[in-house]
């Protein structure tokens, strides 16, 4: 019975965390990029917070924030994204699958230029 106990309290402790981290991401997000000094302080207070948790998952996710750190505060500071590179990755990946009998490469890669050119037409190339 005691286990469950403390199951309990690790699981409030993991919610908390979670809901300090939502705090920290949604104002973080509403501050100017010139807050960015704020946004790190925020960040750092997060990690004292999950270190003191114990929590070992939470700490992982940490330290690979901790590696992605300047990255990640470089999101608040500028609007950019690569969204868009990512589906274009993605979508070419599924033409390559499902053209895996493609015997001519010339024919494979005119689809997959022709597929992202026309993509928003509506046109289906192949």
């Amino acid at each position: 019975m005691k286990r469950y106990l403390g199951m309990n309290d690790e699981l409030k402790r993991a919610y908390e965390l979670k809901e300090a981290y939502c705090v920290w991401f949604q104002a973080s997000k509403k501050r100017d990029p010139e807050a960015l000094l704020e946004t790190k302080t925020g960040l750092l207070e997060f990690y004292q917070r999950v270190t003191a948790s114990g929590i070992p998952e939470f700490q992982k996710a940490i330290g690979t924030f901790q590696n992605w750190q300047t990255e990640i505060l470089n999101s608040f500071s500028f609007n950019y994204s690569n969204g868009f590179l990512e589906g274009i990755n993605n979508l070419t990946k599924v033409i390559k699958r499902n053209a895996f009998g493609f015997q001519n490469f010339e024919r494979a890669r005119a689809k997959i230029l022709l597929t992202h050119k026309y993509k928003n037409m509506g046109v289906h190339v192949g």
